[in-house]
């Protein structure tokens, strides 16, 4: 089939029964216009849209793409009749806490669906639901913006003070400014379990226990197949990624040169921390175990009394917290001592952090709870005395935001100080983006949503930062100069 009338489309797919690709690509010309939508089976996916000079032109561009994907297997389809591929939600039970007393709840945010992510930053709290809503909230409980993902959020992780969202539709949105973007989109292949992002470098675990590493520019980098299965954990630094799964822990080369260490922990790993030193491994064996980043030998044990389905500390690692299946959170001494156990007033926390003597956590329930850690709170409900929680609700004119498939487009280049010019060049045979505005490093490439990407064409964006991997990356709007 090809594309070779205006206002005609043509659709292909490439299914792969090994549980590989599982993607589409559409293609529409009508008169000057191309438009290719593109993406996972079941999914709206990406669409760029190209002009060109004349039908004519127009035309033979969209059968030389439709070309090539029919040579790398690509075929004809209808549209609707091959199913989305099963994305694997995490299967939690939530059973009623053992703990005596209750934890001092400040306030408490329902978000109305089952909730993994959560990021705390000086300023904001963020909180993500399976049904793609992300929220951001002032520490006080205020409610302050919200938004609308195309699929169930996995988790929050954050860059910097980039925030990214790693969703079930296999995309790693950039939520930093008002318009979020898909600024990675993971292989059709890989389950998503969990995500972290090191220095714009993405690190992806998944079901099988696989390990898939992306630069910045959503290229691959390098992957690795873990002993176990069920991947949970992974974070990342300067030197390594740390991969938890059903047989442990294993630490590779930030490089991708080679495993650094194994070791088993005591149970299989359901979620995992890190500090500067050390990384902590919740297990479906009751405990939290820290194992030292340089050896992976294993300096200490945390015993709660269920399942430890997430797990955080203070700084350096002076308390350690944890939360069970059975929606208690716990708080231990550096050295393993158990100082509290508390129940959280909702479900089971599958996400937390500690700050500023709040710890932070999200539920089975969806909540977003923010508990007083300090010592005289905790001393008070020890003895029966909290605080009634303060049960948040949002604004009716809440702003909310969207990702977007097209960009607003500007006529004239920006004022001195009010917008950075990049362009899209071609470079060693991929597409890369560069900055062409005075005072930058012209030979530095700028992280860039793939999708809008076009040869020759030339963007406005707010602002750039660069970090210390050598590239920029957007901060703020995109807009195309035309």
């Amino acid at each position: 089939m090809a594309a070779g009338q205006a206002g005609k489309t043509t659709y292909l797919e490439l299914s792969q029964d090994d549980g590989g690709a599982h993607k589409f690509y559409e293609m529409t010309v009508d008169g000057t216009t191309v438009t290719v939508r593109y993406g996972r089976i079941g999914a709206d996916g990406q669409r760029q849209v190209s002009s060109f000079p004349t039908p004519e032109k127009a035309k033979a561009a969209a059968a030389k793409k439709v070309g090539e994907k029919v040579r790398k297997g690509y075929a004809p389809a209808v549209r609707g009749q091959r199913a989305a591929r099963a994305v694997t939600r995490r299967q939690v039970t939530s059973a009623p806490s053992t703990a005596r007393a209750t934890a001092p709840v400040l306030w408490r945010f329902r978000t109305g669906a089952s909730a993994f992510g959560i990021h705390i930053d000086a300023d904001h709290c963020w909180v993500g639901n399976q049904r793609g809503d992300v929220y951001t909230l002032g520490h006080d409980g205020e409610v302050l913006a919200r938004f609308s993902l195309p699929d169930g959020v996995k988790c929050l992780v954050a860059d910097d003070f980039w925030i990214y969202a790693g969703c079930d539709d296999g995309k790693v949105y950039d939520l930093s400014s008002k318009v979020p973007y898909a600024a990675y989109e993971i292989a059709e292949d890989v389950d998503i379990f969990w995500l972290d992002i090191h220095e714009g470098v993405l690190n992806v675990s998944d079901r099988s226990g696989g390990l898939t590493v992306i630069d910045h520019e959503d290229e691959f980098q390098w992957s690795r197949r873990s002993h176990g299965n069920n991947a949970w954990m992974v974070r990342a630094d300067e030197s390594a990624v740390y991969h938890g799964h059903t047989d442990g822990v294993t630490a590779y080369a930030a490089d991708g040169s080679g495993e650094l260490w194994h070791t088993r922990t005591f149970g299989n790993v359901l979620f995992g921390w890190q500090e500067e030193t050390a990384v902590y491994a919740g297990t479906g064996r009751q405990i939290v175990e820290r194992l030292a980043k340089a050896t992976g030998r294993s300096e200490a044990r945390y015993q709660c009394d269920a399942a430890v389905y997430s797990c955080a500390t203070s700084a350096d690692g002076e308390y350690v917290f944890a939360g069970d299946l059975a929606s208690s959170v716990y708080c231990f001494a550096a050295d393993g001592t158990r100082l509290w156990k508390l129940g959280t007033g909702g479900g089971a926390a599958l996400s937390m952090q500690y700050r500023d003597e709040r710890l932070y956590i999200v539920t089975t329930d969806g909540a977003l709870s923010c508990i007083d850690a300090s010592g005289a709170a905790i001393t008070a409900a020890q003895g029966g005395n909290v605080p009634v929680a303060m049960d948040v609700k949002q604004a009716a004119a809440l702003p909310t935001y969207t990702p977007t498939a097209t960009v607003a487009t500007v006529s004239s280049l920006p004022a001195p100080g009010a917008g950075i010019v990049v362009e899209c060049v071609q470079a060693g045979g991929r597409l890369r983006v560069q900055v062409i505005s005075d005072g930058y490093e012209p030979s530095w490439h700028v992280q860039f949503p793939r999708a809008i990407r076009q040869p020759g064409a030339r963007y406005v964006v707010d602002a750039l930062h660069s970090s210390s991997g050598g590239f920029y990356r957007v901060r703020g709007e995109i807009k195309r100069l035309v």
